[in-house]
């Protein structure tokens, strides 16, 4: 059985919203090589993927699942990066990134669930509530000004470059992600 931490919930949830805002645009870059079909069949198998997950939440919604689904999305966005920093641009790399990406989503639902039952307190919602948003605005500023900083000082302009370089401080956080998540749950 495990109990969650709530402090280090807290920081994982600023460092994943301040992925997420670091992250947001790199997906349009890496998406490139995938036709429009792929995004329509990618939401059919998103919603089916959620109602899946939503008929299994008797069984799943409890703090053992809720920690290995958390790990599970975080390694998938883990090996997504690292998968890209390999291989770089190509088609495959592109479909691996959007299905990671949907994987990730179809269980957003019921992380939020459990997130809100086990954080139990109105003040420690608000305070993973606000975490996130800080998060989320912080990754957004510090994209943009590493963007400028590529584009005014080291004179990139690739926006291909540009993203592929943006990947290695995602790898930094997203393992800092992993870091914090893990001492988020601790094994009574």
């Amino acid at each position: 059985m495990y109990k969650l931490n709530t402090r280090e919930f807290i920081k994982y949830k600023l460092l994943n919203s301040l992925f997420l805002g670091f992250s947001v645009g790199t997906i349009f870059a890496i998406y490139t090589p995938l036709s429009p079909s792929i995004y329509s069949m990618g939401g059919i198998l998103l919603a089916i993927g959620m109602l899946v997950i939503a008929k299994f939440y008797y069984k799943i919604l409890n703090m053992e699942y809720f920690y290995k689904i958390s790990l599970l999305v975080e390694l998938v966005l883990l090996f997504a990066i690292t998968y890209f920093l390999i291989f770089s641009y190509n088609y495959t790399t592109a479909l691996i990134y959007y299905i990671g990406y949907q994987l990730t989503f179809t269980f957003g639902s019921y992380l939020i669930r459990a997130e809100t039952l086990f954080l139990k307190k109105t003040k420690n919602i608000t305070f993973v509530d606000v975490a996130k948003q800080k998060g989320y605005l912080i990754g957004m500023l510090l994209s943009y000004l590493f963007y400028k900083f590529l584009e005014e000082v080291l004179h990139v302009s690739d926006k291909e470059v540009q993203v592929y370089d943006i990947h290695f401080l995602l790898l930094v956080i997203q393992i800092a992600i992993i870091f914090y998540l893990l001492k988020s749950f601790q094994k009574q």
